[in-house]
């Protein structure tokens, strides 16, 4: 099969491989549709993740297909099924599976591969995370699940009540998918739904540097949207904006150190910023302690998904109840797939579904 390879940074390879034949507990699916993620194009331009994989590698982990083999033992799945696996599955024994924070599993399985003709899925991820496609669901909105389902678990994890005025910095597909669900409350994140008829769950205000996905904000549910490139001082604005205050919440969706300090700093006292956005290896960030002791502010890091989240986001992309099919810029053979990073590299695409 044709499948891409990343051997380090900037350097995707598109070769000619064996085809994977699935052992036992495991499935191969056609790939459908795999869409292209931030994390992609952070990682290839890092050249590996400390976490998620070590080049020499199959890459890309966004997918939705249809079962082509069945390894033995699998029982409740048959050729022919429609199905999107998240890239990840937890092991449920470790300390941290029995306290059921599975994001935090030490054994935390993760599987790559999804720009490739086929893709082999193991026993935990079919086990745990393999879920069926709505029929009236499109490969390409179902490749989808695996963000949409780490935003889900960023929001449940970030304090959001209703009426909250909530600054979200980064216009990439995560900080549009994070507008998205927390400007309409949806996705089964929220245990305080909003009581006011037809108004927005929360007050999302968005950063960005693309007047053009900050339009897309605003298709999404963002009340105010801002190019940073022509904004003096980001917190300074966000006080303006909330009555001297800051932000109730802030979400920072870019991985850049110095925006997760501009983050802490557009805070209200009492506030949750969280810091959902992965800084390359071995950074820091400056924080002022006086202003974190004294203004109790709550300050996370928040990483991936849970299995539940994954079920609440392709219940979520089912309902076609948020248009994110607008996050998909355009489609392309596997073949474009160098010319496609490239243009993620210079902005000129959000996510594109990649047909193999």
């Amino acid at each position: 099969m044709l499948a891409a390879l990343l051997y380090g940074q900037e350097d995707l390879r598109l070769e000619t491989v064996e085809d994977p034949t699935p052992a036992a507990g495991e499935v191969v699916i056609r790939v459908g549709s795999a869409t292209t993620c931030g994390t992609d194009l952070k990682v290839w331009r890092r050249g590996g993740h400390a976490r998620m994989l070590k080049p020499p590698t199959l890459f890309g982990h966004e997918a939705a297909g249809e079962i082509v083999a069945i390894g033995h033992g699998v029982t409740h799945w048959k050729v022919g099924d429609r199905v999107v696996a998240n890239n990840s599955a937890p092991c449920m024994t470790c300390f941290f599976c029995k306290k059921v924070e599975y994001s935090l599993c030490q054994n935390l399985l993760f599987n790559n591969g999804t720009f490739a003709e086929y893709l082999k899925i193991p026993a935990a991820i079919v086990q745990h995370n393999l879920l069926p496609i709505p029929d009236a669901l499109p490969d390409a909105l179902a490749s989808m699940t695996e963000p949409l389902a780490c935003v889900l678990h960023g929001a449940a994890r970030s304090n959001v009540k209703p009426g909250d005025r909530i600054v979200v910095l980064g216009d990439g597909a995560i900080g549009l998918m994070f507008v998205a669900a927390l400007a309409s409350g949806q996705g089964e994140w929220c245990n305080q739904p909003s009581t006011v008829s037809g108004q927005p769950f929360a007050e999302v205000i968005l950063f960005g540097g693309s007047d053009q996905r900050l339009q897309l904000g605003k298709t999404l549910g963002a009340v105010k949207t801002f190019n940073y490139r022509q904004v003096e001082n980001v917190p300074a604005l966000v006080k303006e904006l909330t009555e001297g205050w800051g932000a109730d919440v802030v979400i920072e969706a870019t991985g850049v150190p110095s925006v997760w300090e501009m983050a802490i700093a557009c805070a209200r006292p009492g506030a949750t910023v969280n810091l959902f956005g992965g800084c390359p290896r071995d950074t820091s960030i400056t924080v002022d302690t006086e202003r974190l002791h004294y203004s109790e502010l709550t300050v996370k890091g928040v990483f991936h998904n849970t299995p539940t989240y994954v079920r609440a986001a392709l219940k979520l992309l089912a309902s076609r109840a948020l248009p994110f099919e607008h996050l998909i810029t355009e489609q392309q053979p596997l073949a474009q797939l160098g010319q496609v990073f490239e243009a993620m590299k210079q902005r000129k695409v959000v996510k594109v579904a990649i047909a193999p």
